[in-house]
């Protein structure tokens, strides 16, 4: 794990070295201060002139000011390395998050990645910057303090030898218990966050239930459950301070009592004011950098926990990577499905898609159609290796699809996912995502394929229209429309329309069928639908159930062979008809009651 973390220091290593080195110039003079204030007292005692204390007194300046600019210097160096090292942590993760495959974002929920980018590298960073200024400076100045103290004071230093590691000892305690609740907190965290997001996300859903009471009520428990565990944790730390000042007040009792003892009995011939005046001062200086430790102890022990949540993430091996020797070249969009299993983890006894044997020509537009949970997308995620198939291959081109380098492939299989996306930014910038050189005329043309371009100029700004995060200020009808161009910008071999025109007019569809058999005709096609009317012009349809084929070939084909087929189609045939006599029943009604009305 801290090799892991090591990685990302990268460029601030001289800063993170530097660090230590500076903070140990300013424990030299914080310890030797002490040591020349004591000659500074011993030489006034003895009746010293302004010009014998002079020496002393300037070289106690020099000391501070050295002092001082150590610490400046120490604290620039430390906020320059940790906070470079947050920022290389942060961007290590969220590539690593980049090169994830679906099956490893599975993995993860959303609300713990954003934890793990915000929170746990926040908390490793103050752990990072407390490791290399605080975690070096305290313990010098404790071993440092000691020996000194064994120097000025003899035999009665002792007693930071018998209290320290009685004070140790609970320090030790403290930090060992409160590990496991910082543990548990992190996961109450990433249920706080998920809480935050699902409502945020389907907040028209929560107001047009009337759920707010109940969703705040769902947030103020998983906030108290924080709040309790962070207390706890809290209560616990906090026996530091009355643990501390019980050693400290000890230590004075000890060194004030027998040290005039001392001076008063040895008429300052054993033990003189110098010297206590700098045993205490040793003393107070041991103790605070134990209660330092202790601090650092704790820090450590919370960022542990972060720590080991961020390195999961950077560790994580993506489930689909390159080949050694990656093919560029693709020849066509044919697509072949040999004997095709696939299940969405090797543990899953349920399979997705079973013994599927599909071909496909270049060029061909085929309809895909079946019941909800009938794995229509699974089958065409395999397409452009969002997934890798369990047993059997998938090819595009003849070639496959491992073969191909990813990134490749997929700019040669463009898919308009079910759940379109839009990012925020302007409509050029969305669209540019297809191909970031498109000139704007380019834009212009797939935009009026995709029947986009007209609702665009209605647009005050038109194509500089900003879209808000996650296009929440356009339609839905308008975001896939916006979508499927983004893809058409791609100029792809393989097109796949994942149920990405349903919140479309059946008008619109039609239009956006047709321009695409315009645009793209050398272009394999295949849209996924819920409507017949969608697909039964198609060169061929495919009726999936259940991971199964169910029937393939021409909408005429399918409703003499397919039942499954037939049952949709009459159904939402009939639906229509039905509608349409609704209408016309209205209608007449409505003359009937316009001539009563005149007679």
């Amino acid at each position: 794990m801290i090799n892991t973390l090591m990685g990302s220091i990268r460029e601030y290593k001289k800063a993170a070295i530097a660090t230590p080195i500076i903070v140990t110039g300013e424990v030299v003079m914080e310890v030797l201060i002490p040591f020349v204030t004591a000659q500074l007292i011993n030489t006034i005692q003895a009746g010293a002139s302004i010009a014998q204390m002079l020496p002393y007194a300037g070289l106690l300046v020099l000391m501070a000011l050295a002092s001082l600019c150590f610490g400046i210097g120490a604290g620039v160096t430390c906020s320059e390395a940790s906070c470079g090292f947050a920022k290389n942590l942060r961007h290590d993760v969220f590539a690593a998050v980049q090169r994830f495959s679906f099956a490893n974002i599975d993995q993860f929920s959303s609300s713990s990645l954003v934890t793990r980018l915000t929170t746990d590298i926040t908390n490793v960073q103050l752990a990072y910057m407390m490791i290399i200024r605080t975690a070096i400076r305290c313990p010098l100045i404790l071993i440092c303090g000691i020996i000194m103290a064994f120097i000025m004071g003899g035999l009665m230093a002792i007693v930071f030898v018998i209290i320290v590691p009685i004070l140790g000892f609970g320090l030790f305690k403290v930090v060992r218990t409160v590990h496991p609740i910082f543990r548990s907190v992190f996961r109450k965290y990433d249920a706080l966050n998920e809480s935050i997001e699902e409502n945020v996300t389907g907040m028209r859903d929560v107001k047009s239930y009337v759920r707010q009471d109940y969703e705040k009520q769902k947030f103020g428990r998983a906030a108290e459950d924080v709040c309790r565990d962070f207390t706890r944790a809290e209560r616990i730390i906090a026996l530091n301070t009355p643990m501390m000042n019980f050693a400290v007040y000890t230590v004075f009792v000890v060194v004030i009592q027998f040290g005039s003892w001392i001076i008063i009995s040895s008429r300052g011939t054993l033990f003189n004011v110098g010297q206590m005046s700098a045993l205490t001062t040793y003393g107070f200086m041991i103790l605070m950098a134990l209660m330092m430790v202790s601090m650092v102890f704790a820090m450590i022990t919370m960022a542990q926990e972060s720590a080991e949540r961020i390195v999961e993430v950077i560790e994580t091996v993506p489930t689909i990577k390159n080949p050694e020797n990656p093919i560029t070249e693709m020849k066509d969009g044919s697509i072949d499905f040999d004997h095709v299993t696939f299940k969405y983890s090797e543990k899953a006894e349920h399979r997705a898609l079973a013994e599927v044997d599909l071909h496909i020509k270049s060029g061909e537009t085929l309809g895909i159609m079946g019941g909800t949970g009938s794995a229509k997308t699974s089958l065409v995620n395999l397409i452009s290796r969002l997934y890798d198939v369990t047993e059997g291959s998938v090819k595009v081109g003849g070639v496959d699809v491992r073969d191909y380098d990813l990134e490749f492939l997929r700019n040669n299989v463009a898919v308009v996912l079910q759940k379109n996306v839009l990012f925020s930014g302007t409509i050029k910038e969305n669209l540019r995502w297809g191909d970031e050189n498109a000139t704007y005329d380019e834009i212009v043309e797939v935009c009026k394929l995709a029947q986009a371009d007209e609702f665009i100029q209605g647009f005050p700004d038109k194509y500089d229209t900003y879209i808000e995060q996650g296009g929440t200020n356009v339609s839905g009808g308008q975001k896939q429309r916006l979508c499927i161009a983004r893809a058409l910008l791609k100029h792809p071999k393989v097109l796949i329309l994942d149920d990405s025109t349903s919140a479309v007019d059946t008008k619109t569809d039609a239009l956006i069928r047709e321009g695409l058999a315009q645009y793209l005709p050398d272009t394999t096609k295949i849209i996924i639908a819920q409507r017949t009317s969608s697909v039964e012009h198609a060169d061929r349809i495919l009726v999936l159930d259940n991971g199964h084929i169910a029937g393939l070939g021409t909408h005429d084909e399918l409703m003499k062979t397919c039942d499954i087929y037939r049952d949709i189609y009459e159904q939402q045939n009939r639906t229509g008809e039905e509608a349409a006599e609704a209408d016309a029943a209205a209608e007449d009604a409505a003359v009937k009651g316009g001539d009563a009305d005149e007679r």
